[in-house]
């Protein structure tokens, strides 16, 4: 079972990653955010996205979420992880700290996007638990194993489980925003991780966030507001973290899984398959194509 990352370019520089190929996927949902990045790292298959575009061009708001899940599914994917900038809505949640969300609070006003479904076909996911708890598991047992080996003495933790509330951006929080989100008890927050949550369960594929946090939002007054120069260098370390996670869990997930988001899609489909739309039928076919 091929590994999918998205994440940003340096993620798949890696010296490691072997047989390096770049896919362009014309998808039905349209294009993708960039091509895709396909290699072997320590022995596993693996495909990179840089969820921005190289260079980072793509606002999040811009991002095409269903071109970059289908197109991970087209290419065999089924574990799906997503690393990303969150600032943090918690006093005990630290810049350096690798939060792994097991919780999501939509602030989008995007939601229609954030689905395969519509145009004649009708489907509704279970997402009361919206991320793969056993890959949830695996990632932070050895993003522990990275941190005690490689990070000792710094400040870096692994936090499994929280609550990201996803906004839309691309401007950051204003004061009041962060102090109402502090106040409804979410942990982090950031603008991208939701949609592709939500895609992956209609997709059927395992799917966990690995959370950076980067600094405290705005809310904490002793602290300067979140800019983007404050960004860059903090950036830069945390690619560096990631990548060595990266490569152990390569090395470390087991091949299959025994969760249920194989069949999220099992009792979800309500349309009658008789009056599903052709046109509709061929676009979902890579993700509904065992079910008609």
């Amino acid at each position: 079972m091929k590994i999918g990352i998205i994440g940003g370019t340096g993620l798949y520089g890696m010296s490691e990653l072997k047989s390096v190929t770049r896919k362009i996927l014309k998808t039905p949902f349209g294009a993708p955010s960039d091509a895709f990045v396909c290699g072997k790292l320590e022995g596993r298959e693996v495909v990179f996205l840089p969820r921005h575009g190289e260079g980072h061009r793509i606002l999040p708001s811009e991002i095409n979420y269903r071109a970059n899940i289908i197109g991970l599914k087209m290419l065999g994917v089924g574990k799906v992880i997503s690393v990303s900038a969150v600032g943090s809505l918690k006093e005990e949640y630290r810049p350096g700290d690798i939060v792994l969300p097991d919780q999501y609070f939509d602030r989008t006003k995007a939601s229609d996007r954030h689905t395969f479904f519509g145009k004649g076909v009708v489907a509704h996911v279970s997402f009361a638990d919206p991320v793969c708890a056993d890959l949830r598991k695996a990632i932070a047992r050895t993003a522990r194993n990275h941190v005690a080996k490689e990070l000792a003495g710094k400040n870096a933790r692994v936090i499994e489980g929280g609550i990201y509330v996803n906004m839309e951006g691309p401007a950051f929080s204003t004061r009041a925003e962060s102090n109402f989100h502090r106040s409804m008890g979410f942990d982090v927050i950031g603008m991208t991780s939701l949609a592709e949550a939500k895609l992956c369960r209609e997709a059927e594929m395992c799917y966990q966030a690995m959370a950076f946090v980067t600094d405290y939002d705005c809310w904490r007054v002793s602290e300067e507001a979140v800019s983007v120069e404050m960004l860059i260098g903090v950036l830069k370390t945390n690619a560096a973290i990631a990548q060595g996670i990266v490569r152990r869990l390569a090395a470390d997930l087991p091949e299959g899984c025994s969760c249920s988001c194989r069949t999220s899609l099992k009792t979800a489909i309500m349309t009658d398959r008789a009056r599903m739309p052709a046109a509709t039928r061929k676009k979902l076919a890579p993700i509904i194509g065992k079910y008609v």
